[in-house]
């Protein structure tokens, strides 16, 4: 350009903004922030693959292990009473001690019974309980009750066996059987005295009055028979056997339940299901019989028919007053104590009366055969008598259809 009036040429620069670009522009957000956002939805996606990682491996062991030892009801149910009380044993471990289960002591409704001998010497006996539907039911009722009382009169838990579908229990080993073995002899010197037999009667009662009334349940044991009487090697009685048992609250008198126990000792009341201890106290009556006469409950050498049933020979000379034709023929002891033995046959008398309120209490028969209270003396001695709340008819139908389950023996 040209010098205008002499003055020299000037340059000038104009910053120009574009609004139309500045307008339109999205800020640009830096690299920091945007980078948070990501960080999280890793994060977090990678938190929910390892919570579905632990879920499905947690759940993968708890069926494992429920398939190979059973329900995990089972385990909970014994988680409560076992630890530090019990000796836990490998099926292998109980096949050693056992010979591979080769010495049989007995036989059961829920499986039989192995001798054994641990490795300081220590005899034992194994129940192996065969079916595993009521050998299940059967070994935690057992190991419930069992595991978790402690009396001499009561056969003593040491330990089990829960592996897979093998349940076993380990008990102390009795020398002397079970009380079956001696109560039909045909060798008197195989008899017992009448002082080894009414030590035998008392320890069961105290077994069962302790069971009854000095737990912090009730306990009513629902099968009371000789077999499941057993004798150590000073012919000290204890019972055994609690598969079938019941456990009652203390604010319970009755409880509804099926028919249970054996044939030959149910009581009457069994035919509502509403039981009470009572039923226990019936058997214990039939088994204190069985003692007293020598002979079982239902014995088809009889040569009299009317003979065939304990209870109704009892019934008839109890009638005809001549209850000492009753005492054990064959063991000379017991025959010189007569007085002594027909005495205690009002206890079983007592213990076998058909209506159940009318029965002692097992804490009372104790004191009875210690000589502390008198029997009762009004005694009925048709021993299938329900409560008088009963019609006539009602009555005669429920004895017709009773009579067979209470007389017949055991299956």
């Amino acid at each position: 350009m040209d010098n205008w009036g002499g003055r020299d040429k000037t340059t000038v620069f104009l910053k120009v903004q574009n609004s139309i670009k500045s307008q339109y522009q999205s800020p640009i957000s830096s690299p920091r922030k945007q980078s948070r956002p990501l960080k999280v939805i890793v994060a977090s996606t990678l938190a929910a693959f390892v919570g579905i990682v632990v879920s499905i491996t947690t759940w993968f062991a708890l069926f494992k292990r429920r398939m190979l030892t059973g329900k995990a009801g089972d385990l909970v149910d014994l988680a409560t009473i076992l630890p530090g009380i019990l000796t836990r044993f490998s099926y292998n471990d109980l096949k050693v001690i056992t010979e591979d289960f080769s010495r049989k002591l007995g036989e059961g409704g829920f499986g039989s019974v192995y001798e054994g001998t641990l490795s300081n010497g220590t005899k034992i006996a194994v129940k192996h309980l065969d079916c595993v539907a009521q050998g299940k039911d059967s070994f935690l009722t057992e190991v419930k009750i069992v595991g978790g009382i402690h009396h001499v009169n009561l056969v003593k838990l040491i330990g089990f066996c829960f592996e897979k579908n093998h349940r076993l229990l380990i008990y102390e080993h009795m020398v002397n059987g079970s009380l079956d073995r001696f109560i039909s002899h045909k060798n008197p010197a195989n008899g017992l005295t009448w002082h080894t037999r009414r030590r035998i009667i008392s320890d069961v009662a105290k077994g069962l009055a302790y069971l009854h009334d000095e737990c912090s349940q009730k306990i009513i044991h629902l099968d009371i028979k000789p077999q499941n009487i057993l004798l150590d090697q000073n012919f000290n009685a204890k019972i055994s056997d609690f598969g079938l048992s019941k456990l009652i609250e203390k604010n319970k008198s009755k409880v509804v339940t099926r028919m249970r126990g054996t044939r030959g000792y149910l009581a009457p009341e069994w035919l509502s299901s509403v039981i009470t201890e009572k039923v226990d106290v019936y058997a214990f009556g039939i088994v204190l019989l069985e003692l007293l006469c020598g002979r079982k409950n239902l014995d088809w050498s009889q040569a009299d028919e009317e003979d065939v049933h304990l209870v109704s020979v009892f019934r008839r000379k109890a009638e005809q007053k001549q209850l000492m034709d009753m005492v054990d023929k064959n063991n000379e002891d017991m025959q010189l104590h007569k007085e002594a033995v027909t005495e205690m046959m009002s206890i079983a008398a007592w213990c076998l009366q058909g209506d159940f309120t009318k029965r002692p209490s097992m804490t009372l028969v104790v004191k009875a055969l210690e000589g502390l209270v008198s029997v009762e003396s009004n005694l009925d001695y048709n021993f299938t008598n329900l409560p008088e709340v009963v019609g006539n008819q009602q009555r005669e139908a429920t004895i017709s259809s009773i009579l067979p389950s209470i007389l017949s023996g055991p299956r």
